[in-house]
């Protein structure tokens, strides 16, 4: 027979869950997405739990991904400049590469 459990285990948060507003949930990825950062004493500066921004971030990467994913039916050729990532299509011509490349250089 299982019985219900009536009791609270001793350190369990009392409450509701925290609800974290979607504008410290975007400031909070964009600092986890920058070069270098350490994302686990991030989280723990911003008071949240490491597996929970490593969360957010995730899911941001995961939307990003859905939300710029070519047909399947057209191949892509991907180019990274710098953090930048660049998909082209593979017949795109040499001029207008070169073009796309320089501009992104000197962003």
């Amino acid at each position: 027979m299982i019985e219900a459990v009536t009791e609270r285990l001793d350190g369990a948060p009392i409450g509701e869950r925290r609800r974290w507003s979607d504008e410290f949930k975007e400031r909070a990825v964009a600092a986890a997405l920058e070069p270098g950062v350490n994302v686990s004493a991030l989280a723990r500066r911003l008071g949240i739990s490491p597996p929970q921004l490593f969360g957010w971030r995730k899911a941001f990467l995961k939307k990003q991904t859905h939300d710029i994913a070519p047909a399947a039916s057209v191949p892509m050729v991907e180019i990274l400049v710098g953090g930048v990532v660049i998909r082209v299509s593979p017949d795109l011509d040499e001029a207008a590469l070169r073009r796309i490349l320089r501009a992104v250089r000197s962003v």
